[in-house]
């Protein structure tokens, strides 16, 4: 991200709650045009979003037959560090409790003019099994498309090699550079969205308490990832004998470089230097622990997605049942595990789901601006989270 990037992103965030506060109806009506076209756009590119980010990162490694010990203990670790940076998420989300905004209101009104049925758990269950391909692409059925992105990425990397497998995967990887290409511009063109999602949800609620409701918002995240990283990261060390604040101590300068270039994969080679030099893991388990765990160990990312969710469904007068919480807290792990390489990571794959279930993403347009901070913490405590998983591992394998 360019360093003026943010400064455009405020600037359109401004400009946009001015021109809702002034409630110009020429106005209003040409925001409410600009922002259903951003939506429309963001529902076109959800799906492949999820479908390639999921299947490339499954078939490249998935399968894990070569892989032995040292991939089975990493993706034990990666699930492990993954799921509790979800959970700790969802606790802090549920003790601070964000505010609805009021434009909740206006959302479950027309939850209500759609109309809703009770549903057991058990037909909520049948209804994200899949029975033919196309429905879920066409529902948007957001459970029912991973189950199957899943199940087609692990199947496509426990194939033998052969031409058609490696056709196959070219065809995917060609797809998801074109998807990438036209993420891209649609990124280069979002300040336009950001104004018309800011004066429209300005215009709607009327300023009412929105800063309020997204301070708890951001100390959730904040206070979330702080958490995984000093007190549970650490806690897996301990439980393995190693000592946390040696190892952080000697992994501080890839961790420091995260920060700053908010790139896991730019800090890829410090973080490897680190891991060998410093810490001492041996080049066989750094070589191949650290470069798939900067794929798919994503600890910030799963409690971004989960968070967001919540707050962005909470706010679009969707009921937060426990199943539903629970279900929610699967699809953050395996979108997470499935983010590697899209631009903006996080931010982008959350939008994507929002926009598959079809929420109003409006309020996303209003997180963007501090996405930046947000995405800095993140990359922090993935890189640390890498570093931990990769020492474990490299502890396991000695034993």
């Amino acid at each position: 991200m360019k360093k003026y990037q943010i400064w455009i992103w405020l600037g359109a965030l401004v400009l946009g709650v001015v021109l809702g506060l002034l409630r110009v109806d020429a106005i209003d009506a040409v925001m409410n045009v600009t922002a259903t076209i951003f939506t429309r756009l963001f529902r076109l590119l959800a799906v492949p979003t999820i479908v390639l980010a999921v299947v490339t990162t499954l078939a490249s490694i998935g399968g894990g037959r070569e892989m032995g010990r040292m991939f089975r203990v990493t993706l034990t670790y990666t699930l492990l560090t993954t799921a509790a940076a979800a959970l700790v998420g969802l606790a802090y989300y549920l003790v601070i409790a964000p505010g609805n905004l009021p434009v909740a209101d206006v959302a479950a009104e027309r939850s209500a003019d759609i109309g809703t049925t009770e549903m057991s758990y058990a037909d909520h269950l049948m209804s994200v099994i899949p029975d033919n391909v196309v429905r879920p692409l066409l529902d948007g059925n957001v459970l029912a498309l991973l189950i199957m992105c899943f199940a087609a990425g692990i199947a496509l990397s426990r194939m033998p090699d052969s031409k058609p497998k490696q056709t196959l995967l070219n065809l995917l990887n060609g797809l998801q550079e074109l998807l990438f290409v036209l993420i891209r511009w649609l990124i280069a063109v979002l300040p336009i969205g950001i104004v018309a999602f800011a004066a429209q949800l300005v215009a709607e609620i009327g300023g009412g308490m929105v800063f309020d409701s997204l301070g708890k918002y951001v100390l959730v995240i904040i206070g979330g990832n702080l958490t995984q990283f000093l007190i549970v990261l650490p806690i897996f060390l301990l439980c393995n004998g190693i000592n946390p604040l040696k190892t952080l101590r000697a992994m501080m300068p890839a961790v420091l470089m995260a920060l700053f270039t908010k790139s896991s994969a730019a800090t890829l080679p410090v973080t490897m230097e680190n891991a060998e030099q410093r810490v001492g893991v041996s080049k066989r388990v750094s070589r191949f622990v650290l470069p798939i765990c900067t794929t798919v160990n994503m600890n910030g990312c799963a409690a971004f997605i989960l968070v967001t969710s919540l707050f962005v469904m909470q706010n679009n007068g969707m009921p937060l049942s426990w199943g539903t919480i629970l279900v929610w807290v699967f699809i953050s792990i395996i979108s997470a595990i499935g983010n590697a390489g899209v631009p903006m990571g996080c931010y982008f794959l959350t939008l994507s789901l929002m926009s598959g279930i079809g929420a109003n993403i409006g309020l996303m347009g209003i997180i963007l601006p501090i996405y930046t901070i947000i995405d800095m913490v993140e990359t922090a405590e993935n890189v640390w989270s890498d570093s931990c998983v990769c020492t474990i591992t490299d502890r396991k394998l000695r034993a």
